[in-house]
């Protein structure tokens, strides 16, 4: 593998380079100071997913901060990836933020454009988007690796002061189903130059176009640069499918799927039936490194999916540190 271990001593990197197959979770933060929400699904997620994502303000809703959040979930045993959207802070914010989490114990984020604000509760906010998801990529990669900041100063107190640098792995996303196809495969390659150690791609309903971009992927080589976690997230209804299918850009369904749930007498446990197929097939191809289940405040499900998968227990590559 061209992939090189880090020094983020992160455990989700730790498993993905033992080879295991990985799983990563999704856990929303409140629109409220409520942390016991935060407490209770790391609760459900902990021992049955590697790490889990803390979204930053998702659907450009105001939420409880991704770091904040973050470290609720690192305090109840559950390593974090915080999510950091460049939607809402410009280059200075954002690696001040970076190296407070770094400090805080934070070891992975995930580099993201962010949903437009005009989506969420404040659609008259003024955007900032002063750099891209792939600029934001590479401004964590000079932190990380060269120990400067995107100005060029050293990341250090004072002139003769140590250098720390904020030890970080460092993810982004990757859509498989937008258009052009080529395109979002030069998108991933970017990301991947950029400095992406590993990829979480968009939910899979279409699996198909999912096994087509990942054979594009492959001739490229760019599995074996980066560790690439498929989408799954359990429907609970053939509403929610037909929503998202209507409303979700980037999203891509085959209508059997809908119809399935459509037809199905318990439509919760055939939407979990679905996701146990998708995982048992992403299992064995060449080039997925993992999962990552995003059960969207169904957090409490999770074990149950897991366990039924097989994929207990998880990995004990390491303690995890708190």
């Amino acid at each position: 593998m061209d992939k090189n271990k880090t020094s983020s001593d992160s455990h989700l990197e730790q498993v993905l380079y033992s080879g295991e197959f990985t799983l990563t979770g999704e856990l929303g933060p409140p629109k409220s100071a409520d942390k016991n929400d935060i407490i209770e699904k790391a609760k459900s997620l902990k021992g049955y997913v590697d790490a889990s994502n803390i979204t930053d303000n998702q659907t450009a809703i105001a939420r409880m901060s991704s770091i904040a959040s973050g470290v609720i979930s690192l305090e109840q045993g559950l390593e974090p990836v915080i999510q950091i959207t460049t939607r809402d802070r410009n280059r200075l914010a954002i690696q001040s933020d970076v190296l407070g989490a770094a400090a805080l114990g934070i070891k992975n984020i995930l580099c993201l454009s962010g949903d437009h604000q005009s989506f969420g509760n404040h659609p008259t906010a003024k955007n900032v988007f002063d750099i891209d998801s792939i600029q934001l990529i590479n401004m964590l990669y000079k932190m990380r690796e060269e120990q400067q900041f995107e100005c060029g100063d050293m990341i250090r107190n004072g002139k003769k002061g140590p250098v720390v640098e904020p030890k970080i792995f460092i993810g982004a996303a990757a859509n498989p189903f937008a258009e052009p196809l080529d395109f979002r495969v030069m998108r991933l390659e970017k990301k991947i130059r950029a400095g992406a150690d590993f990829i979480q791609t968009q939910v899979i309903y279409d699996m198909d176009r999912f096994k087509q971009w990942m054979e594009e992927v492959k001739q490229k080589d760019l599995h074996k640069k980066v560790y690439i976690l498929a989408g799954i997230t359990p429907l609970k209804s053939a509403r929610m499918a037909k929503y998202m299918k209507d409303n979700v850009s980037g999203i891509s369904f085959t209508g059997d799927i809908i119809e399935r749930m459509e037809k199905a007498e318990d439509q919760k446990a055939e939407g979990i039936q679905i996701a146990l197929e998708q995982i048992e097939e992403i299992k064995s191809m060449e080039g997925v490194h993992g999962v990552h289940l995003m059960a969207i405040g169904g957090e409490k499900s999770v074990p149950d999916i897991v366990e039924k998968a097989g994929l207990m227990p998880r990995p004990s590559v390491k303690e995890m540190k708190t």
